[in-house]
């Protein structure tokens, strides 16, 4: 019972200093380092993610999985409230689609590390970054992103 109180204990703290790191990103007034505070946030989810998974707990996964989308969605929206031409001010757009394309490879690096049963859970999250991936990479191509 002890051990389970514990783990509960460090759930909730864990979840506050994730849920904490989002919040400092947040509250980043400069956009572009807003959208480096998320990307660093969403490499934390999945180290979050896959210790979470090594121990077992599901719900912890889900939750990361969770944080991690919105992390790279909070950064690829701060980068788009710049107004900025990725092809005129190439930086940050550049530093966020490496990020991404990062995210991705450690992320389907970790589904297929995962259970044949339990790869669903992290599809709608891969699919999320993919799509900001692609759309970071057309805007460094052809100009502001859409």
């Amino acid at each position: 019972m002890r051990a389970g109180a514990v783990a509960i204990v460090w759930i909730l703290i864990s979840g506050a200093a994730w849920c904490g790191d989002l919040d400092q990103a947040r509250a980043e007034p400069n956009l572009e380092k807003r959208a480096r505070l998320a990307l660093e946030n969403a490499s934390a989810e999945l180290e979050a993610a896959r210790s979470a998974y090594e121990k077992d707990n599901m719900a912890a996964v889900s939750a990361a999985a969770a944080q991690l989308q919105e992390s790279v969605d909070l950064a690829f929206t701060s980068l788009n409230d710049t107004h900025k031409d990725p092809r005129k001010s190439p930086k940050w757009f550049k530093y966020a689609e490496i990020q991404t394309r990062n995210l991705l490879r450690k992320l389907d690096t970790f589904q297929h590390d995962m259970s044949f049963q339990d790869r669903p859970m992290l599809d709608k999250a891969k699919d999320d970054i993919q799509q900001v991936h692609e759309k970071l990479l057309l805007g460094l191509m052809e100009g502001k992103p859409k």
